[in-house]
């Protein structure tokens, strides 16, 4: 029981990463002795210190004889920091806790081996469900080579999201879209198509701050991803005069101007469309682990058929739009029940005057 509780505080303090680890995992370390918590660490930001070392270094020499509760593997490689395994076997810990192995195949389970070959009782698995839930997006990096997709729509209560003129602003409500900017900050990236941008020139910022949301450091800006086929990027878009690099996505690169913040990979087409898991593939090579898409119907729709949406996020407003708005997700290929894309609904809750339905598509397959 109590081992429980302390790996649960690790957690929480790895949650405190949320915002500022990507590439990395979130990662927190507690460090307890006659069953009380000495010291504690989480992984701040990409290329500082990781959870262990902070967690070691405020206890200091209270840390030999103590019990290590680590959210993820000890790392055994030099990276940017040292290893956290050998900081660990000097300190002089007693034994150590891990909720989960290391994702990466190249070096899981290393990790741990150096430990025990230290004489360092060390036991895997406490609460592993809930630390694989922290990094489904690194896990799922590590594991299969693509990024966790999260697709973001608004909708009216009879499930529209725009008029048929394309006005959208606003179908929710402040308090939703505030929300979303959480989801935005937490992401790697954020992804649209270039019909979004032509239509709304939106930022596809994090609007918010670190003081607003109680956490220590800055929130870094993510990756901005543009889908454009066809290279009809207007260079005068709002988001290349912010700071933050802008990835356009298309099939011909020599159709496109240069910019400073502007970088350009090229991808195959299927079906005269951009091939949306080579994009994938493609972001996961730039170290993108949670992709948050804020596209239209055409593009949610193509990666909900093409099962590379991991979950859905909808805000769903108590208002009605009519026959003639437009709907929520394009899928032209479904014509009868049997061809249904059916969804698991985790959890629904109020945000503000509106509603959030968080789901995700059932017995999904990846290609």
């Amino acid at each position: 029981m109590h081992n429980t509780r302390h790996m649960a505080s690790a957690l929480r303090y790895a949650r405190r990463g949320v915002y500022s680890t990507s590439p990395n995992p979130n990662v927190g370390c507690v460090l307890v002795k006659d069953g009380q918590e000495i010291a504690v660490g989480w992984h701040q930001k990409a290329g500082e210190a990781h959870a262990e070392i902070n967690a070691l270094n405020r206890a200091g020499d209270l840390a030999k004889g103590a019990d290590a509760y680590v959210t993820l593997e000890p790392c055994s490689h030099h990276g940017k920091t040292g290893p956290c395994a050998d900081a660990l076997i000097e300190a002089g810990v007693n034994r150590v806790f891990v909720a989960m192995k290391d994702p990466n195949p190249l070096v899981a389970g290393q990790g741990i081996k150096r430990l025990e070959d230290a004489g360092i009782e060390v036991k895997v698995g406490l609460l592993e469900g809930r630390a694989r839930q922290l990094n489904t997006g690194f896990i799922k990096r590590m594991e299969m080579d693509l990024p966790f997709v999260r697709v973001k729509m608004a909708m009216s209560l009879d499930g529209r999201t725009a008029m048929a003129s394309g006005e959208s602003q606003w179908v929710t409500g402040a308090d939703a879209r505030q929300d979303v900017q959480r989801y935005r900050a937490r992401s790697s990236a954020i992804l649209t198509g270039i019909g979004t941008i032509l239509a709304d020139d939106p930022s596809l910022n994090v609007r918010m701050t670190a003081d607003e949301q109680g956490i220590v450091g800055e929130i870094r800006q993510p990756l901005r991803v543009i889908l454009d086929t066809d290279g009809r990027l207007p260079e005068d878009a709002k988001l290349l005069s912010l700071p933050g690099k802008v990835l356009l996505i298309t099939a011909d690169k020599s159709k496109l101007f240069t910019h400073d913040n502007l970088l350009v990979e090229e991808v195959s087409l299927k079906d005269g469309k951009l091939d949306l898991l080579e994009v994938m593939k493609l972001l996961a090579r730039y170290e993108i682990n949670d992709v948050h898409v804020e596209a239209g119907s055409v593009l949610c729709g193509a990666l909900l058929q093409e099962n590379l949406a991991d979950e859905i996020i909808i805000y769903m407003a108590s208002h009605l739009m009519g026959d003639n708005a437009q709907g929520l997700f394009n899928l032209p290929a479904i014509e009868t029940m049997q061809q249904r894309i059916n969804l698991k609904i985790e959890d629904i809750r109020a945000v503000g005057d509106d509603w959030r339905i968080t789901a995700k598509p059932v017995q999904q397959e990846q290609k």
